[in-house]
């Protein structure tokens, strides 16, 4: 248990490169970014694959395809879109709120899992858990987050609009749920995969896929496209994209196969704060600034929430 907590530690380390990515790309559209992340993922998955190609082909069943697909459409694809789509209609604030219940949402869903622990002595982390993604979240939008936003002018949006954006946040906090859930018990299952070898084939089912939609938005949207390419380096773009296709998404999935097969869903699930901290840390260090108060606490309260449910299950794995 203690290889799967640090394994999920360091896959949060690689995952929050993510939220760095569009720092460093902010002339690029969230489409972009995810079609360029994930057609990169599959290049570096397919060059990582190829000394292992022989040996997965002879145990990759058409079951483990199926999978493979599905987990990559709605873990990666059609999460994407749908937290792409909340931001634009709902903005901000209230999709990453939905979207930081993940660690709850996991655990509930893994209640009933082998070597779960009871949630009634769960409740008291969780609820600490969830005190943290509050206290990050009022401090963004409901202190310093609100303030730039008035001062960047943001237009107010229709009650239609935001209903929509709120929908397509519960969407995608339920995409990834279902691929957190469906990634850990197939894992489980199938034993017959490493945690290396089943992120390379993600990574190329995930390349595979975004290959054929980047292809249909080419045909269908490649003039404006054309059109929009003065002044975007688009070596800079690729450059970054395979740094976080290299770090977030090989490397981060790895780990995190490695986690989910070691853990129980109601702890695994948890893990999914780390991305939130080290997220946390990196936009620290890229704004050049320390955090505030409620950050601060909002850090704590998470360690605290996280540390203290692996603690219950090491005392209910020894009984």
């Amino acid at each position: 248990m203690g290889i799967g907590v640090l394994c999920g530690l360091l896959a949060g380390a690689f995952w929050g490169m993510v939220f760095i990515a569009p720092k460093l790309l902010p002339v690029f559209s969230p489409w972009e970014l995810a079609i360029g992340r994930y057609l990169a993922y599959g290049v570096v998955a397919f060059v990582a694959a190829l000394p292992l190609m022989r040996r997965i082909a002879r145990k990759l069943t058409r079951a483990d395809c199926a999978a493979l697909l599905r987990q990559a459409f709605t873990g990666n694809l059609l999460y994407y879109v749908l937290l792409a789509f909340g931001v634009q209609l709902a903005g901000v604030g209230p999709t990453s709120l939905i979207i930081g219940i993940l660690p709850i949402s996991v655990t509930l869903m893994g209640r009933r899992d082998h070597g779960a622990v009871p949630l009634q002595r769960l409740a008291l982390p969780l609820l600490v858990v969830g005190a943290g993604i509050a206290c990050i979240n009022i401090d963004l939008f409901g202190g310093a987050g609100a303030a730039h936003g008035a001062a960047a002018g943001e237009i107010a949006r229709p009650v239609w609009q935001k209903i929509a954006g709120v929908l397509c946040a519960v969407g995608a906090l339920i995409c990834w749920t279902l691929y957190a859930v469906d990634n850990a018990r197939y894992l489980q299952r199938n034993p017959h995969f490493s945690g290396n070898e089943w992120s390379a084939l993600y990574g190329l089912s995930t390349g595979l896929v975004s290959l054929v939609l980047a292809a249909i938005g080419w045909a269908l949207f490649g003039d404006a496209l054309t059109a929009a390419d003065s002044g975007r380096d688009w070596r800079w773009f690729w450059m970054v994209n395979a740094a976080v296709a290299l770090g977030a998404s090989l490397i981060g999935n790895n780990l995190w196969n490695i986690s989910s097969r070691r853990l129980p869903l109601t702890l695994s699930g948890q893990m999914i704060v780390f991305e939130t901290l080290f997220a946390l840390a990196y936009g620290f260090v890229f704004d050049h600034r320390w955090p505030r108060p409620l950050e601060l606490a909002a850090i704590v309260l998470l360690m605290v929430g996280v540390a203290w449910s692996v603690r219950l299950h090491a005392t209910d794995k020894s009984q």
